[in-house]
């Protein structure tokens, strides 16, 4: 693979290669990157509170190391909370986005007042820190505390009925702070059946990735 493609970190343990690259695809077919995608150990619920991500940082460092070390042009930490972003930046000779600040960023960019949907009632600290006062509304799915937990029965329904209720709370933009929102495709039914622009954490960091690559 040459040195242009993407590295991406998923901050959620599988087995199944084709789940690890989930992102990378997504990623690939939007911006014609190649990607390589790797996953941290022993974290099969990813990150989801304070305790999850202290673990997860130095393995997400170590993990960025050997990406870049192989050929990665570019480093995607796939994690809306961006854990160990400056960590990893201070480690590596290559660009790092963070999914989380690259989607605040993007949702910025569309005007309005944003709601941000994700695994916990308040916002990640680097979202809520770069939306400031644009941000209306912070809601989690009915049942869902985990990123795992959207890959049950009807969790796209309920994550579609809470963006429904920022939207009507005033969001004008709908954002991802769970990258597992990507892996169930829910952006295009926002958009669809809600009518508000859904800005998907995992495509705003390949956006960003695509022009430290070329």
């Amino acid at each position: 693979m040459s040195a242009a493609h993407l590295g991406i970190v998923r901050v959620l343990t599988s087995d199944d290669r084709e789940f690890v690259g989930t992102h990378g695809r997504v990623i690939a077919a939007r911006y014609g990157i190649a990607t390589e995608s790797r996953c941290i150990p022993g974290q099969p619920h990813g990150i989801h509170d304070a305790d999850t991500e202290a673990l997860a940082v130095p393995k997400i460092v170590e993990l960025a190391r050997d990406l870049a070390a192989d050929g990665a042009g570019c480093v995607l930490i796939s994690c809306a909370a961006d854990p160990a972003l400056a960590e990893t930046r201070a480690a590596v000779d290559v660009p790092v986005v963070g999914a989380g600040s690259a989607a605040a960023a993007v949702a910025s960019g569309l005007g309005g007042r944003i709601g941000v949907l994700g695994l916990n009632d308040a916002a990640p600290r680097p979202i809520a820190d770069l939306l400031g006062d644009r941000l209306v509304a912070s809601v989690r799915p009915d049942g869902v505390r985990r990123t795992t937990d959207l890959l049950e029965p009807g969790a796209d329904e309920r994550a579609l009925a809470a963006c429904r209720r920022m939207v009507d709370a005033g969001a004008e933009v709908i954002l991802f702070a769970c990258t597992g929102l990507t892996t169930i495709g829910l952006a295009d039914r926002v958009r669809a059946e809600i009518g508000v622009p859904a800005v998907d954490a995992v495509l705003a960091a390949g956006l960003l990735a695509s022009y430290a690559l070329h």
